[in-house]
C-alpha cells in the first residue's frame, strides 16, 4: 500500500507558476513510477506527466510539453510538477499517481494508488 497526499494547488493568473507536490507514505517509494493527472469540471481524468522510479525518464502529455517539469526525491518520498506558463485550461484538479507496472503508462486504470487531489485555478 502507498498513500499519496498532494498539496501546493491554488489560485494563480494566467502566465504565472505553480509547483504541486506530493508525499507519499507506506511501502517503498522508490518502487513505483508516478505519475500526474488532471481532472477539469465535465471532462475525463487526463495524464500530464510521468516519471520512472529511478527519476531518469520523463514524458509529457503535448498540451503541457515545454511548460510543466515533473521530477521527484526518493529521499523525500516525494514527487513534484513545476507549472510555469499557466493558461486558464489548466484549470484543473490535479492527481498524483503511482503504479507497480512498467513504466510508460498513460491510462488511469493502469495507476494503483491515487491521492485525494489538490485544485489549481487559473485566472485569466
Amino acid at each position: 500500500q502507498v498513500q499519496l497526499v498532494e498539496s501546493g494547488g491554488g489560485l494563480v493568473q494566467a502566465g504565472g507558476s505553480l509547483r504541486v507536490s506530493c508525499a507519499a507514505s507506506g511501502r517503498t517509494f522508490s518502487n513505483y513510477h508516478m505519475a500526474w493527472f488532471r481532472q477539469a469540471p465535465g471532462k475525463e481524468r487526463e495524464c500530464v506527466s510521468t516519471i520512472s522510479s529511478s527519476g531518469g525518464r520523463t514524458n509529457y502529455a503535448d498540451s503541457v510539453k515545454g511548460r510543466f517539469t515533473i521530477s521527484r526525491d526518493n529521499a523525500k518520498r516525494t514527487v513534484y510538477l513545476q507549472m510555469n506558463s499557466l493558461r486558464s485550461e489548466d484549470t484543473a484538479v490535479y492527481y498524483c499517481a503511482a503504479t507497480y507496472k512498467a513504466y510508460g503508462r498513460w491510462a488511469v486504470r493502469e495507476y494503483d494508488y491515487w491521492g485525494q487531489g489538490t485544485q489549481v485555478t487559473v485566472s485569466s
